[in-house]
């Protein structure tokens, strides 16, 4: 995609530029002066948010939560995409691999008349505004697929091995996220340095530590819920264990007696009697009632 001026007054210049090519990277070098390692930075797709200030340019690398669902989540980029961010006097420049949720938003935003006479810095402010909003968005799905699961472990009988598979990947992506936020604690830090107001700079940073103690709280929930399902899990296998071990009771004693006249002794006086048969059976029987009743009472 080319170079797009997507909003220029007087005092205030804004420039997009997405999924950059090696010229538009040398471009920017020659035509602004920004570092190439810099620019590097935009493309990598595993870089870390972060600040830089470099011969009068301030760079702000952001990560955005991403709706692209991942097989794998083992790195941030399965999550999240860049966004980087060149800002001069009265220019700034936005530099991302791929379509930016927050940068299509805020274009058609900032045609309204209240953003008649914005300034780079508030651009700034209003990207890194929604880029915090992408991931209160993501806390919230997260929270709400929780909840599902946490009705379906607890008010219904579904597939247990699939439940912890939701569990663990649900895991997964609140342990990325967070690893995130704390991350873009720093560069968040240095909207200090930008002229805004500090009820602006407030919001930003509150909006920041509320996000983060939402995945906090995802974490610890979603921590609690999979040893409560281990602990669900143990206490049906018990179960299953007690009732086996219980029938075996029953049967054990007739078992010992079936044993005693299954020996090929010539001195066994029962073979000979008529009756022998049926009163073995039937102390077989006493046995197993008297152990019911026993069980009964014990209540097992």
């Amino acid at each position: 995609m080319p170079i797009e001026i997507i909003y220029r007054k007087e005092h205030c210049e804004w420039i997009d530029v997405e999924a950059p090519t090696q010229e538009d990277l040398n471009f920017l070098h020659e035509r602004y002066n920004i570092n190439t390692l810099l620019l590097e930075d935009t493309i990598d797709p595993n870089h870390l948010p972060k600040f830089e200030q470099d011969n009068g340019v301030k760079f702000f690398l952001m990560r955005e939560n991403t709706e692209l669902e991942r097989t794998n989540l083992n790195t941030i980029s399965d999550i999240s995409t860049k966004l980087g961010i060149f800002m001069f006097q009265h220019i700034i420049i936005t530099v991302h691999r791929m379509k930016n949720r927050s940068v299509y938003e805020f274009k058609k935003e900032i045609l309204l008349p209240e953003h008649e006479s914005i300034s780079t810095d508030t651009i700034a402010l209003k990207l890194a505004l929604k880029v915090m909003k992408s991931f209160d968005e993501e806390s919230q799905n997260l929270l709400e697929t929780m909840d599902n699961i946490e009705n379906e472990i607890f008010l219904k009988t579904t597939n247990h091995s699939n439940q912890i598979r939701r569990l663990y990947k649900l895991k997964r992506k609140s342990g990325l996220n967070a690893r995130i936020l704390n991350i873009s604690a720093d560069w968040i830090d240095k909207f200090k340095t930008l002229r805004l107001s500090d009820t602006e700079i407030s919001d930003l940073k509150d909006k920041h530590k509320d996000v983060i103690a939402d995945f906090e709280h995802l974490n610890a929930q979603v921590t609690n819920l999979i040893s409560m399902f281990l602990a669900m899990s143990d206490q049906k296998a018990n179960q299953v264990m007690k009732v086996l071990a219980i029938y075996s009771m029953y049967f054990f004693p007739i078992t010992f007696i079936a044993g005693i006249y299954g020996m090929n002794f010539d001195n066994m006086p029962e073979l000979h009697q008529p009756l022998g048969y049926f009163m073995t059976l039937g102390l077989m029987a006493f046995i197993t009632l008297l152990t019911f009743i026993y069980v009964r009472k014990k209540r097992w």
